[in-house]
């Protein structure tokens, strides 16, 4: 697999990782800890995805993969959004609350 193919995919698994971080996030008062910890806790997993694909560190790709962190932090805020106002049964999980959502 070529480079630029790795990179997506990684780039792909880093905004998915980064969702449900980003819905929790979205639910906790702005600059407390799981505020800081919904930020920082994907963060040891992306080091690993980059040296697992062999990708590494270059310059190039900080553009992709900090792009998707934070596209996959910002969709967690709209689905909380979304939840709030289709649900009304909200809590900081995204996996609860789609599964209270998906029985109502």
């Amino acid at each position: 697999m070529n480079t630029m193919s790795t990179i997506i995919i990684v780039t792909a698994s880093v905004f998915l990782l980064n969702i449900p971080f980003g819905y929790w996030r979205a639910h906790v008062r702005k600059f407390s800890t799981q505020w800081f910890l919904a930020i920082h806790i994907p963060v040891p997993f992306i080091v690993a995805l980059r040296l697992l694909s062999g990708i590494g560190f270059g310059w190039y790709t900080y553009l992709f993969l900090v792009g998707g962190f934070f596209l996959g932090q910002q969709t967690g805020a709209l689905v909380l959004k979304w939840v709030h106002r289709h649900c009304h049964q909200e809590s900081s999980c995204l996996v609860m609350d789609l599964y209270r959502c998906t029985r109502t």
